[in-house]
């Protein structure tokens, strides 16, 4: 059974009844002059899976780092859990931090540590917990992502990719997060893998974080996971909106993006 409990990290509160887990209005950002967001608003309700689309370039994963507070926007608002991150210093960011899980689109993992000293390692860095304690919160971790204990002694290179996938993700779950951010989770695996990807971050929804935001360029992926939908084509949001209407859209630039996608996605 894929469920757990969630303290809230740090006694830090939650957005109000109503009140959007994640909002962006009105953000611009550049990089040495090239202006990559271009005043894209959005919101992400506590409960709901959000995937953002967009080809190489559009700004799709800029969009995620902001979330994650890892880089500042060039003007506009960003507001994480009810609170507003985009002028905070990094002291004022780590409580924050610690209620997110971030699943990089390599995976990220550490060459030189085990699957174990990889799931533990923000476990080790932000809690006081015994290593049997966190063993034993490893081991069940990655139960959640379909991977044994036999895994637990083995290098990163020893596994597959989409294994590494999974253990990238049981790294993210490993301080219960109430914001899960997936960057291109599908990428680089074979159809059989991307589509168990997809299933597991279906079945996470299910008691061990209910809001996500997923980006990606992956068709197959965003029908299955997604509530709502966003495109970006050029720094903006050609469509967003519910799943099916954005993937319905008759915007010729969104049916242009959709197509070329279709070609590239088995």
């Amino acid at each position: 059974m894929l469920a757990t409990t969630r303290p809230r990290a740090g006694g830090e509160p939650g957005p109000a009844d109503g009140q959007p887990v994640v909002e962006l209005v009105d953000v611009r950002k550049r990089f040495d002059g090239n202006e990559v967001l271009k005043d894209v608003s959005l919101t992400v309700q506590r409960g709901e899976t959000m995937v953002i689309m967009g080809g190489s370039g559009s700004g799709k994963t800029v969009t995620l780092r902001l979330v994650a507070g890892l880089i500042r926007p060039t003007s506009g608002v960003v507001r994480v859990f009810g609170r507003r991150i985009d002028g905070l210093g990094e002291e004022e960011l780590l409580p924050i931090r610690r209620r997110m899980g971030y699943v990089f689109q390599g995976a990220a993992l550490f060459d030189s540590l085990t699957v174990l000293d990889n799931v533990a390692y923000p476990l080790r860095e932000h809690t006081n917990l015994g290593e049997a304690e966190i063993r034993e919160r490893v081991v069940h971790f990655l139960s959640l992502v379909a991977l044994g204990p036999d895994v637990l002694d083995q290098l990163p290179s020893a596994l597959s990719g989409g294994m590494r996938k999974r253990v990238g993700i049981a790294r993210a779950l490993a301080q219960e997060p109430e914001l899960l951010l997936f960057d291109e989770p599908t990428a680089g695996l074979d159809p059989t893998n991307a589509k168990l990807v997809g299933e597991l971050i279906v079945r996470l929804r299910g008691g061990v974080c209910e809001t996500a935001i997923v980006v990606t360029h992956d068709l197959e992926l965003t029908r299955t996971v997604a509530d709502r939908a966003a495109i970006l084509i050029e720094g903006r949001f050609a469509a967003l909106g519910a799943r099916d209407a954005v993937l319905g859209s008759d915007d010729p630039a969104v049916q242009a993006f959709l197509a070329g996608e279709a070609r590239v996605i088995p």
